[in-house]
């Protein structure tokens, strides 16, 4: 039986763990929504993505942010980032897991292990934006309790089509 385990990332190694594979994730991304590829001010693109790559540690640095790092049999199989949205609210970015890590659970419980972390940050509320053709993410996001919200307003028009957003509490309603 394999065993996987979730852990924060702590150092210059785990951040280049959590780099490769948010890269794995923009390739995986590009494969299977191809028309959502590298193009100018496309925020996608191979020169905005990678300073945000670089930038890892100070955009999900700890106490409002955090970025998990999951392992399957001690490999390195996924990771899910966060930072604050606003006030009370924490953001979830680049949730992936690779292919040697699917089907062992990595992805559920790096979602449950981030929102003890929020919730040990003070955060109250989870949001994230995610792409219609993932149907097997959003029955993983539905199954620890995301519901849908309306698009922020302002949202392109062009993107309701293709994005929809989703939120869950991180507390329960009293």
């Amino acid at each position: 039986m394999s065993e996987t385990t979730i852990r924060m990332a702590q150092d210059d190694r785990d951040f280049d763990v959590a780099r490769t594979h948010c890269r794995g994730w923009l390739e995986w991304h590009w494969q299977n929504f191809p028309e959502d590829g590298p193009r100018e001010n496309n925020p996608l693109g191979p020169e905005a993505f990678q300073s945000v790559i670089n930038d890892l540690p100070r955009l999900h640095a700890s106490p409002r942010g955090d970025i998990l790092l999951a392992a399957v049999d001690g490999r390195p199989t996924g990771c899910v980032l966060y930072h604050e949205s606003n006030p009370d609210v924490a953001e979830i970015k680049r949730l992936f897991v690779n292919k040697a890590g699917r089907r062992h659970g990595p992805g559920r419980l790096l979602l449950e292990e981030m929102f003890e972390q929020m919730i040990s940050d003070g955060y109250r509320k989870v949001v994230f934006s995610s792409a219609r053709f993932l149907t097997h993410s959003r029955h993983l996001y539905e199954a620890v309790g995301f519901r849908d919200t309306p698009h922020p307003e302002g949202f392109t028009d062009h993107f309701h089509s293709f994005i929809y957003f989703m939120e869950r509490p991180l507390f329960k309603e009293a």
